[in-house]
């Protein structure tokens, strides 16, 4: 089989105005950005009509490092609804630099299951991340000169929490001293980077629905406190507004288009276990919009991104959900079994490979409480089997009889070598669960406590057996209660490969206590963010990373992206 960026090569895509047609976009609303790429003002909302398409989450089990294919999935499922001659919008995360050219690879779906132009979505696009690093950047700049020009605010430098960002890879620039060697270079202090999508400049531009809700939003970024715990603001600082310039076109989703010519709105960032790792609102907004169906994709699993889509993403935006389809595979549920594993940058085990439907159904229980998960939340679970060349039949049928145990519907899913024909099934299963409808509901109130809500989602999501706050978690929470931000809802930050906080533990585990070490305010974006277990901001590259095999070749093309 050819490779991705060879697919992806050999297909003359539609002209992006075409596309925009599809979805009832006027000229008026259409920015083009180069060969198949466009900008759609916010501005299309208000002319568009209301919401007619039914709302497709698609989620998935806890992955390997591999990734379940959960994206190609996504992109799959929209080709196959065309093959219904229903109109299917995606609105999918926008790939990070960092997995690009780490481990994972890009992030456009793979096979016959693409968004084009593959190598742009996969590196620069449009340039918004390169925004939101300057913009975060900038807040960082005004803040040590703030600091260097005399201190007007009183800002504590031990107490400053905004850190600088870059979207690469890079552990070294976890921990940081800037401002070392003359006077005039600053006033020396520790800091640190996270990866551009740890940002919360990411999270507000994926919440914002109007420029003025963004420019309010970036002054109310809570950047440091003053020795006495004030809290000092982007706006005190003197620094939204300067923030808002390099963002504003940034807010714009970007339009492209899947391998068989069906609208993608990709817009705003991945890592739903640091950061809220869902497309964009406004994309939803317009997508939900232009077509029968809208499939967007939530980060990671239902414990993760998916609880997140539901609980911050749903909250803020007032769109509810249809259909949740949880991607599974059999190389998932084998690990949840506990008898293998996978590490990041090794090729799968040979011994997982050989057929043992017995090892699926031990790791069933992954799988179920998945199911339950979205189910607690009133949506109606569809599960894809997305398939892969070393699986066998009966291991198919093993995921099947767990699913049915459950009462939900199934369908094998072959999008990366099957593209539009291999995603009817399921395509067709998705249709008749999206007929019945949903009851959503939060898992929480606005007015419960932040230390009762991060309990309800360890209790009732992870499955512990409850909390255990440090010290510096209980004093963070009682400190954003007495500010007034006891409302705001709760972004775990939290490993993806198990329910609970240690990625070792596979399946569903019981009997255990989530570890909260503390609680960042997230002012900007809307929510509070729990920091469990040993998660981190700025991951590192392995030891081969991708980066070693993009190149490009003689005759000036790219090489190697995958």
């Amino acid at each position: 089989m050819a490779t991705d960026l060879e697919i992806a090569r050999s297909v003359e895509p539609r002209p992006i105005m075409d596309i925009a047609a599809d979805m009832g976009l006027s000229a008026e609303h259409v920015e083009m950005r180069g060969k198949g790429i466009a900008k759609i003002s916010m501005d299309a909302v208000e002319k568009m009509g209301p919401p007619r398409a039914k709302y497709v989450l698609v989620t998935a089990t806890n992955p390997t490092p591999f990734g379940e294919g959960k994206t190609t999935v996504s992109v799959g499922l929209a080709q196959g609804f065309k093959l219904l001659d229903e109109v299917a919008v995606l609105t999918l995360r926008q790939p990070s630099l960092g997995p690009t050219f780490g481990i994972k690879g890009g992030a456009a779906g793979g096979g016959y299951s693409q968004v084009i132009p593959m190598e742009e979505m996969n590196l620069h696009l449009t340039g918004d991340f390169h925004a939101i690093t300057a913009a975060n950047n900038l807040l960082s700049a005004i803040i040590d000169n703030h600091i260097h020009q005399g201190n007007e605010l009183g800002i504590d430098i031990n107490r400053i929490t905004w850190r600088r960002v870059l979207d690469v890879n890079d552990r070294v620039l976890r921990d940081i001293v800037t401002g070392l060697g003359p006077r005039l270079n600053g006033v020396p202090r520790q800091t640190g980077f996270d990866i551009t999508a740890a940002s919360e400049l990411m999270a507000v531009l994926g919440m914002a629905v109007s420029l003025q809700d963004l420019r309010a939003r970036l002054g109310r970024i809570v950047i440091g406190y003053t020795r006495d715990m004030t809290p000092i603001t982007a706006e005190d600082i003197k620094g939204a507004g300067a923030m808002t310039v390099l963002l504003k076109d940034a807010l714009n989703p970007n339009l492209l288009q899947t391998l068989e010519g069906t609208p993608a709105l990709v817009h705003t960032g991945p890592f739903a276990n640091i950061a809220h790792g869902n497309a964009s609102i406004v994309a939803d907004l317009i997508g939900i919009r232009g077509g029968d169906y809208l499939i967007t994709e939530a980060g990671f699993g239902s414990d993760v991104g998916a609880e997140k889509f539901f609980n911050i993403k749903c909250r803020a935006s007032g769109l509810k959900p249809d259909v949740a389809v949880i991607v599974t595979t059999v190389r998932s549920l084998k690990v949840h079994s506990g008898k293998y594993t996978i590490k990041a940058g090794k090729p799968l085990p040979e011994e997982m490979t050989v057929e043992s439907p017995d090892d699926v159904l031990a790791g069933a229980d992954n799988l179920r409480r998945h199911i339950a998960n979205v189910r607690q939340h009133g949506v109606t679970p569809v599960v894809a089997i997305n398939s892969f060349p070393t699986d066998h039949p009966s291991e198919h049928a093993a995921i099947a009889s767990i699913v049915e145990g459950e009462g939900a519907a199934w369908a094998v899913a072959d999008p990366h070598s099957g593209g539009a024909k291999g995603m009817v099934a399921l395509a067709e299963v998705v249709r008749d669960a999206a007929e019945e409808g949903s009851d959503f509901a939060m898992l929480y109130p606005d007015e419960m406590s932040l230390a009762n809500k991060i309990t309800t989602i360890a209790t009732k999501v992870y499955g512990a057996d409850g909390v255990d706050f440090a010290s510096a978690a209980m004093k963070s929470m009682a400190k954003f209660e007495a500010m007034g931000q006891g409302h705001l809802p709760i972004c775990m930050a939290k490993t993806q490969y198990s329910f609970s906080h240690d990625p070792g533990l596979k399946g569903a585990p019981r009997g255990w206590t989530l570890p909260v070490r503390d609680v960042q305010l997230v002012a900007g974006a809307g929510f509070v963010l729990p920091l469990t277990g040993s998660i981190v901001r700025m991951p590192g590259l392995g030891k081969n990373p991708a980066a070693h095999s993009i190149d490009i070749d003689e005759e000036g093309n790219i090489v190697g992206l995958s």
